[in-house]
């Protein structure tokens, strides 16, 4: 990394580091990290030539990028080997992060539960835990309805609503359908 910049280095460090908290091991953080502040599409050497990879481990972070699709591959013209760029929009990027965490984890646990709650409890721990489990199925459809109405909004208006933040919350407290929860939290 001793050819990248200190403002680059620092932050492809950054996201090395954080991509292990968001559940993927840092060679990937950082390969997307480097993509992503490129200002053009790069291939695979010279990603691995300036994050001192091996050739493989970028590769294999290349493919578990375009499985999130997080990175698109491009041909240069004339020029035989594959190039990779990141979308630069960052709505695009939270969107598409977004949808394959959905496809990925919510998409499996709503099919799980609501093959759960079709059973009839067979004990009568088994009717709480499928309560609890209709709660929680309740909770995720109410959710991922809501993700579906934003996804389907354009960036512009997607911007106006996180602005508005709180004040959605004190319109809603002035037409009282809003309570404040003991701790300062908001319960509908």
């Amino acid at each position: 990394m001793s050819s990248l910049s200190p403002l680059v280095r620092s932050f492809v460090s950054h996201f090395g580091e954080m991509g292990s908290r968001w559940g993927i091991n840092r060679t990937v953080g950082q390969i997307y990290a480097l993509i992503f502040v490129s200002p053009r599409p790069l291939h695979a050497e010279e990603i691995a030539e300036q994050l001192e990879f091996s050739r493989s481990n970028v590769s294999m972070g290349l493919k578990e990028l375009q499985a999130w699709r997080l990175v698109r591959l491009k041909h240069l013209p004339g020029d035989r080997r594959e190039y990779f760029e990141a979308p630069t929009e960052p709505w695009e990027i939270f969107r598409t992060l977004a949808e394959e965490r959905r496809r990925r984890e919510i998409e499996p646990t709503l099919s799980m539960l609501r093959s759960a709650l079709m059973d009839k409890p067979a004990t009568e721990e088994d009717r709480i835990a499928q309560e609890r489990m209709k709660g929680m199925h309740d909770l995720i459809e109410l959710i991922t309805t809501w993700f579906d109405d934003v996804q389907r909004m354009d960036t512009k208006t997607l911007v106006q609503l996180m602005r508005m933040g709180s004040k959605v919350q004190k319109l809603l407290e002035l037409t009282g359908k809003m309570k404040v929860l003991p701790g300062g939290k908001s319960g509908a």
